[in-house]
């Protein structure tokens, strides 16, 4: 049998290969269907008086979550520009390496992104954060993500909102934002890379559905 005709008749349901894909896809459907759609709808509200108010969104993320942050931040400033309309400000922590790496030097690495916020921070901003734990766990470094956590707690005391998407329990991210949208864990060997895909996905959606709303302006 020819390659391009294994491709064409979709291959072998029973194969390893094509199971596992089958199942990748329907445990990001069921995960999907789980998502709290309230807080999102409040994530949402919060964004917009952002806006509306011209205040700064600061957004953050370690390892994956990080690119996804970027992106989102890259998005929120340019895919929501509509003419004669103001702009989001926004503010990315994770892409100046240098300020990043002189922070990490001088102050360790749970100061990067609090440090770089603080000198912008005022009150009616929000924070934004990814992160597949949320703050729970640890590794030979010690907690995971505690400069997530500092950015929070220095953002709730200057008068910002936080808003965090996370998975599992959904950690310290759970506890300490206004509005935390967990992605749920159906099946630990897949968590990781699932929940960042939904983040990915709930990006697009947050800046698009904003989008639409400036557009209503």
């Amino acid at each position: 049998m020819s390659h391009s005709g294994a491709v064409e008749n979709g291959g072998d349901p029973t194969t390893p290969a094509v199971a596992e894909v089958a199942d990748f896809i329907e445990q990001s459907r069921k995960t999907l269907a789980l998502l709290d759609r309230q807080v999102l709808s409040g994530m949402l509200d919060c964004l917009i008086e952002v806006w509306r108010a011209r205040r700064t969104v600061y957004v953050m993320g370690n390892g994956g979550s990080a690119s996804t942050a970027s992106h989102f931040a890259a998005d929120l400033a340019k895919y929501t520009i509509i003419p004669g309309r103001a702009r989001f400000k926004v503010l990315g922590l994770t892409d100046n390496l240098p300020l990043i790496s002189a922070w990490t030097n001088d102050g360790g690495f749970s100061s990067i992104f609090v440090e770089q916020m603080s000198a912008w921070l005022e009150p009616g901003d929000a924070l934004v954060g990814f992160s597949v734990h949320g703050g729970s766990g640890a590794g030979d470094a010690g907690p995971w993500s505690q400069n997530m956590v500092r950015a929070m707690q220095a953002a709730h005391e200057g008068g910002a909102s936080v808003i965090a998407f996370s998975g599992f329990d959904g950690g310290a991210m759970a506890q300490m934002a206004d509005f935390c949208l967990t992605v749920p864990v159906l099946v630990n060997e897949l968590g990781t890379p699932i929940v960042e895909s939904v983040h990915v996905l709930l990006h697009h959606l947050v800046v698009h559905n904003l989008r639409e709303r400036i557009k209503r302006e």
